[in-house]
């Protein structure tokens, strides 16, 4: 049970906040029964996400950076995340202060060399950013882009590769957030090794649900944050970087605190941060982490977000609602679904009306579709998505929205 007393000075009486008896627990037999925070709103988003109260909890504690404890901390959390990849015999692990877009234009600064040339697989926002952060540290790239309901073409690719031997690295997102697109990593991945070139993934929004195993998939550079499928709050990023390619990268960074070389360094000479961390972050990630492992690992934290996923597509197709993507192409992150042709259908009200009710969705545009977003992940039980679904009904209904199907379906 939790207190906390709140004695503000513009406050005539002291507040004292049961937490316990106010927070509502996650239906989920698979997991512990922690809580969240009363009155939070369910993010259905695809991180930042809602956390549990444990890993908020964590936070309320100071740190001293230079502590023995906090510096147990980062060893701990860095060795953790390489477990996760199955990577300890052949990676390391740099954890980079900032959002998970820091550490993705850490990692091509740094790693590609100023001689070097990208082929960037293109199918969403996230990764046309990667041509911008390339033009920023002026490296020469190329692009493969198919449209955002579309993954790679192997066969294409294979061709440049063959066809341009100054190509040195091959850049790809794993989960394409601007439409829910998994892509095929592995099939990729085993070109490129084929090829002799160096891989790069953007595993943002898929490391810690859906499986990336370095045994199987051979990359030499892979960066997600705390703030997606494990579940931390924002603050850090991190790159899972092959040793061997990581010793040949001093001096190509264009930008001291992005320079994942000099940070590497430092951290295995001091076990420390080169410049201030963000403590509160880590401490937090650390409690995430610890929650993921007693869910399960990726296999369970897969399965969680997989069986929401599923809810809510069908869910939404009760109400008429359609996906973008087919089922062999959606990953169980986010879920694009095509904007109702019903006159009655104004998604600004809908979303303020869903959020009023306690549940955030994620607006966004496609250049294939109109269309918005539900994610699938955080510390949400399969209820909460039925919840969520009843809510969205009720809404729907208000407004006079008899039919979710799109235009092309009526």
């Amino acid at each position: 049970m939790y207190f906390f007393v709140v004695n503000c000075p513009f406050l005539t009486d002291i507040v004292i906040i049961n937490f316990e008896r106010q927070s509502r627990p996650i239906p989920d037999n698979r997991r512990r029964n922690v809580t969240l925070t009363p009155n939070d709103p369910r993010l259905l988003t695809p991180g930042p996400l809602t956390t549990s109260h444990e890993t908020k909890e964590a936070m309320l504690h100071d740190w001293g950076s230079r502590d023995q404890a906090f510096i147990d901390t980062t060893a701990r959390v860095r060795q953790k995340l390489l477990e996760i990849a199955n990577a300890t015999e052949t990676h390391v692990c740099v954890p980079l202060q900032g959002s998970g877009t820091f550490v993705v234009e850490a990692a091509l600064c740094t790693l590609i060399p100023r001689d070097g040339k990208a082929l960037i697989l293109i199918n969403g926002a996230y990764g046309k950013r990667m041509t911008k952060i390339l033009d920023y540290v002026n490296r020469a790239y190329i692009i493969q882009e198919t449209l955002e309901d579309t993954p790679p073409d192997i066969a294409a690719l294979e061709a440049a590769l063959k066809a341009d031997s100054a190509i040195t690295h091959v850049l790809i997102i794993h989960c394409e957030t601007t439409s829910g697109i998994l892509n095929p990593i592995r099939e990729v991945a085993d070109v490129v090794k084929a090829h002799g070139r160096s891989f790069i993934i953007d595993a943002m929004s898929a490391f810690g649900a859906v499986p990336l195993d370095a045994s199987e998939v051979h990359f030499d550079a892979m960066m997600a944050s705390s703030n997606k499928c494990l579940e931390g709050v924002p603050g850090i990023g991190f790159a899972i970087i092959r040793e061997e390619t990581l010793k040949t990268c001093e001096g190509n960074a264009h930008s001291l605190s992005l320079d994942l070389y000099d940070q590497w360094v430092a951290m295995e000479a001091t076990a420390q941060w080169r410049f201030t961390p963000p403590i509160h972050v880590i401490v937090a990630f650390d409690k995430a982490i610890e929650q993921f492992e007693a869910e399960g690992g990726v296999a369970a934290r897969g399965a969680r977000y997989g069986e929401n996923c599923r809810i809510l597509i069908d869910g939404m197709a009760e109400l008429g609602f359609e996906t973008l993507l087919s089922h062999n192409l959606q990953a169980p992150i986010i879920v694009t679904f095509k904007m109702p042709a019903d006159p009655a259908f104004d998604f600004q009200v809908f979303y303020d009306r869903v959020k009023n009710a306690g549940y955030v969705l994620y607006p966004g545009k496609l250049t294939v579709a109109p269309s918005f977003r539900i994610g699938c992940i955080g510390h949400l039980g399969n209820d909460d998505i039925r919840a969520a679904l009843k809510v969205m009904q009720g809404i729907l209904k208000d407004m006079g929205v008899s039919n979710g199907a799109p235009a092309e379906a009526t």
